[in-house]
């Protein structure tokens, strides 16, 4: 079982690695957050140009809001069905595989290695037998499809929390702190929770 764990990637015949298969896929989001987050924090469906860093826009690419969006819903430990109306979905442009590779127009760095922590992730929260897995008794695209699924379902809730923070306060999000306070006020609700169950009981 260890051997296996440790060699989740490695799970696909063919010599191709599960996390490469995954990496082809373009998650969904639904359509409602492209104009009311994705749009106004980032520099989604905007061409190059020098203009859009002077929109108080703090992210750059479409990926980059889904990605707070995911990590929002994940450190929350909250999932989010998508609607069931496929025409109130979209897909990201570009699959997961090339999201973080190339330097960003707001002078960031890139950071390719935040796909793995995402798959990583992905791979924990999600219920796959992966002994099954490894018999083949259960087929690879199935394998991807909850995967993806998982990762749409915690953005749908990240992208639902930023919605609301953005209806209160319009400029929530234009502070380069913004996702910071809000991470580390979720990790502190956790670490407290997680102190307080250590607590012995009164007697």
């Amino acid at each position: 079982m260890a051997d296996i764990l440790n060699n989740i990637e490695e799970l696909v015949d063919k010599g191709e690695k599960l996390i490469d298969i995954w990496g082809r896929r373009k998650p969904k989001f639904e359509k409602k957050y492209e104009q009311n987050v994705m749009r106004v924090i980032s520099d989604y469906g905007v061409g190059a140009s020098e203009n859009t860093g002077a929109k108080g826009k703090i992210l750059g690419a479409g990926y980059e809001p889904y990605i707070m969006a995911f990590f929002i819903g994940l450190y929350s430990n909250r999932r989010l069905p998508l609607t069931e109306e496929s025409d109130d979905l979209k897909d990201l442009g570009q699959p997961l595989q090339y999201w973080g590779n190339l330097d960003s127009k707001k002078f960031r760095k890139a950071y390719p290695a935040l796909r793995s922590y995402i798959f990583i992730a992905l791979v924990a929260k999600t219920d796959i037998d992966w002994i099954a897995l490894d018999k083949g008794e259960i087929k690879v695209s199935t394998v991807i499809t909850k995967l993806i699924e998982t990762m749409e379902e915690y953005a749908n809730y990240g992208f639902s929390v930023m919605e609301d923070k953005l209806k209160n306060d319009k400029s929530c999000f234009f502070s380069h702190r913004s996702f910071l306070d809000i991470f580390l006020q979720l990790t502190t609700k956790r670490t407290t929770v997680a102190d307080s169950d250590n607590f012995p009981e009164e007697l």
